[in-house]
Formats: C-alpha cells, sequence, structure tokens
C-alpha cells in the first residue's frame, strides 16, 4: 500500500501573504498620519522624552488618616486611572512619605491631567432638586422647569428586569407629591438683611429624600445663586458635609442639584464597564450602557435605595453620582434593584459611556490630595542614553552577521534578510501602538530589542543545524529542509514558549520599567514566531530547489566536504555523490576513495541500494568500459525498484 501524499507546500504563497502583512501594517501607520495623529515614529518614554510632573499633597479629614498604607493604596488607584487613560510608563511614586509625585510623559491631555488632579471623592446622594444651571431670577422659582443633562439616564436591573409596581415605599411619599417644594423661612429678628437660616424645618428627616428637611432656607438660597454655566464653578472641589444637603454643579454645566446626605460611598463599588445593552430576550439593543455591580457591602445599602426611589417622582427618584463635588451623572430608578448589578443607561455614545465606566471604576481615593506643584521636566536620562543603546544593539547585530556569514556562508545572507523583516515588523507593530494604545518606548524597552536579536537568530541556527544533521545522513537538500524544519519547529516554539512566558510572568509582577524591558521581549518573541513560520521555512524551499544550493557549493554554506560527510549521498533523480565526487554524475578523479558505509540511518531503501551500487562501483578496478556513475538499474526481476520479493 502507497503511503498518502505530502502536502505539497506553497512558500511563494506564504512569502507574498507576510509582505502583504506588512504592506497593510504601513499603509494604516501612513493613513494615520494623515487623517489622524499618528506618526512614524514611536513616542518615547519619560527617561527619553520627559513630560510633566504633579506633585499631590494628602488632605485628610481626621488626623493621623495619612498612613503609608493610604499612600500605597492611592498610588495603587492613580495608577489605574492613568493605566486606563492610554498613558503608558508613567512613573507615580511616594515623596517623603506623606506625597505623591506623578510623572506622566510627552505632553499628556488635560483629561488625563484632571484625573490626577481629582481630590475623587465619591458619593452616591439622592436629588432633592434639579433645576437650570442659571442663577434663579428675583422672584421665580428656579427649580418649576428644571433642565435635564443631555445624557437623561436611567438606571434598572441588570437583567432587564421591569420595576416592580407593589414595591413598597416609605414615608418619603409625603414629600414627592411636591418635589420641588421649598421650606418657608424660619423666623428672624426682624431684619431684612439677615442671612437666610441652616436650620431645617422639621425635627427629623423621614428619609434621605425628605426635602422639608435637607432643603434649608440657605441651601436654597446657595442653589438658588449657583451659575454652572461658569467655568470656575465646575472645577470640583471637597465634598460637602456627608450627613447634610450639597449642593452641585453636572459637570458639563447643563445642570444643577440639590443633593441629599450621603447614603452609599465609592469604596461600595466593585466594578463598572461599558457596553451595547442588551435586552431581556438576550438580543442587544444597539445602545451603549454602563453596568454597575457593587461590593456584598454595597448591595443592600442599594437596595434600601433603589426600593425608595422607584417609587417617586422626577427629580426624587433620581441619585446622583458625584466626584470631586460635581453631578458626573444622575440617573432616575424605574425598578428596585436587589442583587447590587444595575445597567445605567442613556444618550451615552461609546466615549462617554467609558468615561463613565473609568471614572466609577477609580473614582474613589482613600483621601482627599490637592496639587502642590505642576511643571514640565526633562528627560531623565535623555538623548545621549538612547544613543548609546542603539549603538549596542548596532554592534550586537553586526556581531550576528558577522557569526552567521563566517559559519553559513551564503546561508547566512537568510539569517540577515530574516533579521531585517523582524526588525521591519517590530518597528511597525511599536509604532502602531504608540499611535493606538498610548504605548511609549523606553530605555528598558530598547534592552528587550537588543535581546531578541539573540533569540530571533538563536530560531535561525536551531533550523540551519537541524538541516545540517538531515544532510550528514544522506538526504537531498530538499529532503534534508523538509525533515529539518519538521524537527526544528518543535525545538523552536518550546524556546519561545519559555521566553513568552517569562515575559509574561515579568510583565504582570513588574512595575515601571521593567515592564517596558519584559513588553518587548514578549512583542519580539511573537515577532520571532512569525518571522520563522513566514519568511525564512518558505525562502529556504526556494533556496533547496537551486543548483547553488542543492549542489552544495563550496561557498553555500552547504558543502558536503565541509559538512563532514562521509559516505555516499542521494542527492535525488538517481544521481549518488561519492566523496571527492559532484553530484552531477561527473567524477572530479579524486586522488582517493575511501570505503562507503552502506545503509546509513535515515536513508530509504532506494537511496540504499544506490549508495550501495556506489560503493560497488568504487570497489571494483576501472574496466575499459566503465560504469557511470550515478546512473541505477531497473531490477532483474521487472518490479519496481524498492518493492521486497
Amino acid at each position: 500500500m502507497a503511503p498518502p501524499p505530502r502536502r505539497r507546500e506553497r512558500p511563494v504563497r506564504t512569502l507574498v501573504t507576510l509582505a502583504v502583512v506588512v504592506v497593510a501594517l504601513f499603509a494604516t501607520l501612513l493613513a494615520g498620519t494623515r487623517w489622524g495623529d499618528a506618526a512614524l515614529t514611536p513616542n518615547l518614554a519619560l527617561d527619553l522624552e520627559g513630560g510633566t510632573q504633579v506633585i499631590l499633597e494628602p488632605v485628610p479629614e481626621v488626623a493621623g488618616q495619612v498612613t503609608s498604607d493610604t499612600i500605597n493604596q492611592a498610588i495603587a488607584v492613580i495608577r489605574q486611572r492613568v493605566d486606563a487613560s492610554g498613558v503608558a510608563e508613567a512613573e507615580i511614586t511616594s515623596q517623603g512619605g506623606d506625597k505623591i509625585v506623578v510623572a506622566l510623559p510627552g505632553r499628556p491631555s488635560e483629561a488625563t491631567l484632571d484625573l490626577v488632579r481629582t481630590s475623587a471623592q465619591m458619593e452616591f446622594r439622592p436629588v432633592l432638586v434639579e433645576g437650570s444651571p442659571t442663577p434663579a431670577a428675583a422672584g421665580t422659582d428656579p427649580s418649576a422647569e428644571p433642565t435635564p443633562p443631555a445624557d437623561d439616564t436611567t438606571a434598572a436591573p441588570a437583567d432587564g428586569a421591569t420595576a416592580d409596581p407593589a414595591a413598597p415605599a416609605d414615608d418619603a411619599t409625603d414629600a414627592a407629591a411636591d418635589p420641588v417644594a421649598t421650606p418657608e423661612p424660619a423666623a428672624t429678628d426682624g431684619a431684612a438683611d439677615a442671612a437666610p437660616s441652616d436650620e431645617p424645618g422639621k425635627a427629623a428627616p423621614d428619609s434621605p429624600s425628605d426635602v422639608a428637611y435637607y432643603v434649608t432656607p440657605a441651601v436654597q438660597a446657595e442653589f438658588d445663586a449657583l451659575d454652572c454655566t461658569l467655568p470656575e464653578n465646575r472645577t470640583g472641589g471637597a465634598p460637602g458635609d456627608p450627613d447634610k444637603a450639597f449642593v452641585a454643579c453636572e459637570q458639563e454645566g447643563l445642570a444643577k442639584y440639590i443633593l441629599g446626605p450621603v447614603e452609599i460611598p465609592g469604596a461600595d463599588i466593585k466594578s463598572a464597564t461599558s457596553g451595547l445593552g442588551v435586552s431581556s430576550s438576550g438580543v442587544q439593543t444597539g445602545e451603549w450602557v454602563v453596568n454597575l455591580e457593587f461590593t456584598s457591602t454595597g448591595t443592600p445599602k442599594f437596595t434600601e435605595v433603589t426600593t425608595r426611589l422607584s417609587g417617586q417622582q422626577r427629580p426624587l427618584n433620581q441619585f446622583a453620582v458625584v466626584l470631586d463635588a460635581l453631578v458626573i451623572s444622575a440617573p432616575s430608578v424605574n425598578a428596585v434593584i436587589p442583587n447590587g448589578q444595575a445597567e445605567i443607561s442613556g444618550t451615552f455614545t461609546r466615549q462617554t459611556a467609558a468615561n463613565l465606566a473609568n471614572q466609577l471604576n477609580f473614582g474613589s481615593l482613600p483621601v482627599s490630595f490637592e496639587v502642590q506643584s505642576e511643571q514640565q521636566i526633562s528627560a531623565t536620562l535623555g538623548s545621549e542614553q538612547l544613543q548609546k543603546g542603539l549603538l549596542a544593539g548596532i554592534f550586537g547585530l553586526l556581531l550576528v552577521v558577522v557569526y552567521s556569514l563566517f559559519q553559513y556562508r551564503t546561508l547566512g545572507l537568510v539569517t540577515v534578510a530574516s533579521l531585517l523583516v523582524a526588525a521591519v515588523v517590530t518597528y511597525g507593530v511599536i509604532a502602531l501602538l504608540s499611535w493606538l494604545q498610548g504605548y511609549r518606548l523606553s530605555l528598558p524597552g530598547v534592552a528587550g530589542l537588543i535581546v531578541a536579536i539573540g533569540i530571533t537568530a538563536d530560531s535561525f541556527i536551531v533550523y540551519f543545524e537541524r538541516i545540517r544533521d538531515e544532510l550528514r545522513d544522506g538526504r537531498s537538500l530538499g529532503a534534508a529542509v523538509d525533515k529539518g524544519w519538521e524537527r526544528a519547529r518543535r525545538t523552536i516554539l518550546a524556546s519561545d514558549a519559555v521566553n513568552f512566558t517569562a515575559a509574561i510572568v515579568l510583565y504582570l509582577l513588574a512595575v515601571g520599567g521593567v515592564r517596558g524591558f519584559a513588553f518587548t521581549l514578549g512583542l519580539t518573541t511573537i515577532v520571532d514566531l512569525v518571522v520563522v513560520f513566514l519568511f525564512t521555512h518558505p525562502l529556504m524551499t526556494l533556496l533547496a530547489r537551486t543548483r547553488f544550493f542543492a549542489d552544495g557549493h563550496p561557498a553555500s554554506g552547504l558543502d558536503p566536504r565541509r559538512l563532514g560527510v562521509d559516505t555516499a549521498r542521494y542527492v535525488g533523480r538517481g544521481r549518488v555523490t561519492t566523496p571527492g565526487q559532484r553530484s552531477k554524475g561527473t567524477s572530479d578523479a579524486p586522488t582517493t576513495r575511501e570505503p562507503v558505509t552502506v545503509g546509513a540511518a535515515g536513508m530509504t531503501i532506494a537511496e540504499r541500494r544506490a549508495a550501495a551500487r556506489a560503493a560497488e562501483a568504487s570497489a571494483t578496478p576501472p574496466q575499459d568500459d566503465p560504469p557511470t556513475t550515478g546512473t541505477t538499474d531497473a531490477p532483474a526481476d521487472g518490479r519496481p525498484e524498492g518493492s521486497d520479493r
């Protein structure tokens, strides 16, 4: 029974595929430079370019609240915020044990700087009054016709359940009958210019949504005078008293609110993500939403809040998410949410939903911070160190090239070409990541690229040595390339798997510049596999079909005599070479004929018979009409060669 035919490789198609991918990579970059903010050069990190340094000083609410654990927790939250904003290679450290130094590379956007400057005390407060952002005119009620924010958001259970019409409501229902009720001013001493009283209109509140208790004349006067259209009134600040009403602007200046006491702190948020909404039947609605989940501590609090608010009228059915004394969202509650998983929907876009999720995720710091200083800083290492690093890489590359050409002759040019392809692909990927993900190349990252030269060259050496081993076993070059690839492929995959695993572990456990080294090490490991599979092996398959390499030219790097081949070598098409003979079948008149070992390991039956005939020819004295070396005779019985009797 004949063996199944081997799948024919198509090296030209593979090489064309790789070329198309590389062209598409750089075409994307060129398009980004024209219609976007991309650049053909990668962004550099803080140690090579410089950037902006912000020093934060903690402002504790209670003496002794600032500890080393508090600072470390604040650093972790700020680092999460900066990383989530897409800024790479930022340096966030403590200074003097009670300050935080944030150094951002390049020229960060104002949105990123705001994430660092913001005090980030997040709170959930019930909405008592919602009104127009402009100051109230004399004799008018500013809350009579409130102007809702552009994102008229609502909160619903994450599973899409509808509101429970039988949900209980507490005594706040009385207040809901008149949601914009304003308490009567307290009695004064008769002075016309006396300050409004801050005394509640009743002895105790019925609930956190009790307008009559929390909206005092002083609070109402502050609300009337507030102008949220002015930028200086939307810079944020220290949060208000958690047990009293609080007047705040919507962060974009679209509305202003009177809020009740804090009911849920930001620390009770477990996670927040953005995405497309899903209906109760599991079908995407095409609407961007924010999915919010509370911790085990916050879930019962949120259940109690939604139970009360779901039975109210607007604006008493809203709860406000307050960050740094600004309302970032004020969704209304349309159902009781008992499991702590809510979906905030509204007129979100992909970006606004992601921004809100990011604020909810990283919005709670253990203490408040104020900006002590903010300044531009120069590169911590500078261009001189970068030049030295690049020179080290070039010198290492030249050593690899010299070694490859000395060891493999012309075959070493395959190594050089593969390294060039790997360099082009790596450069393009880093430039693309700099544009799309904000990646920045640091000096440790450059070190990772230099180390990758040796890793990539090692893969080629393993492959070439496997091919040489197969040639020593008597195979033709085409068969040696195929068999050598099968053996080298396993070794290359195992080696790169170890390197990639080490890069992942190092990236996850390290911080700062070490992560830059781990990232480039992992990236170049993947590029190495791409180049070996899509360039080096297909190119060797094509070269094996050329006479220069197939005949073992002394300059090819595959010369049998240089490889120490001391047996007859079958080179295909009925041709056999012995030491001192060419594969064409013509003798170069060797001075001596060494004995040939028949049946070398790895030879097929046909190869062994051809080698045996070559051995017999070398042992037989020359006749008048000597047999031609390299030809084969059919078996005497007429059966195909290689069949058994």
